[in-house]
């Protein structure tokens, strides 16, 4: 009876799964929920970068005191960068604190990154990026001090790539004007 009752069943399952869906308003409905998710999560995300280039460059007190802004003469990678010397990797770290290029690349990368996650646009090299100056930050704190080797920066990473991954710029963001312009659709490594 089991066997009968089983095959039937499993029978009606596949008799479902071959008839057409009638009333796709639920997943459209949780689609929509889960797009929404991943748009807020990029300009929140975002805004982590940009906010970080904004409080280095004007010293709005926050991260950087005033005195130390970029535009006060401050390097926004010094305070960082000695703090890794007794690090891993912390020689080679501390050797690019404070050099003119490093801070240029690094509030490049900020305003660069932030401005492409909270416009949804660039989504791919924003997440590229992101994630190779998060490892990189990962690295320099190594060995971290509160645990083996699981911190914000890797999971900030991981989350970047996720957005990249799902087209998070095409929700509350202009990822699919972007992605219709012609530079992006010769280059799609741009969406």
């Amino acid at each position: 009876m089991a066997t009968i009752h089983g095959r039937h069943q499993s029978e009606q399952r596949l008799a479902d799964a071959a008839l057409p869906v009638t009333n796709a308003a639920p997943l459209q409905r949780e689609t929509r929920t889960v797009d929404h998710v991943w748009a807020v999560a990029r300009i929140a995300v975002g805004w982590i970068f940009l906010w970080a280039f904004l409080d280095k460059t004007f010293g709005w007190g926050f991260a950087t005191p005033a005195k130390r802004a970029w535009l006060e003469g401050g390097s926004p990678t010094t305070g960082f960068l000695k703090g890794t010397a007794d690090k891993t990797f912390g020689g080679f770290f501390n050797g690019l604190a404070g050099q003119a290029w490093v801070d240029w690349l690094f509030m490049i990368g900020l305003a660069g990154i932030g401005a492409a996650l909270i416009l949804g646009v660039g989504m791919r090299i924003a997440a590229g990026a992101g994630g190779l100056l998060l490892l990189m930050m990962w690295a320099a704190e190594l060995p971290l001090e509160t645990n083996p080797f699981l911190d914000e920066h890797i999971v900030y990473a991981i989350v970047l790539v996720g957005l990249a991954l799902v087209g998070a710029g095409d929700t509350l963001g202009l990822g699919k004007l972007w992605g219709a312009t012609g530079l992006v659709k010769r280059h799609p490594i741009l969406k």
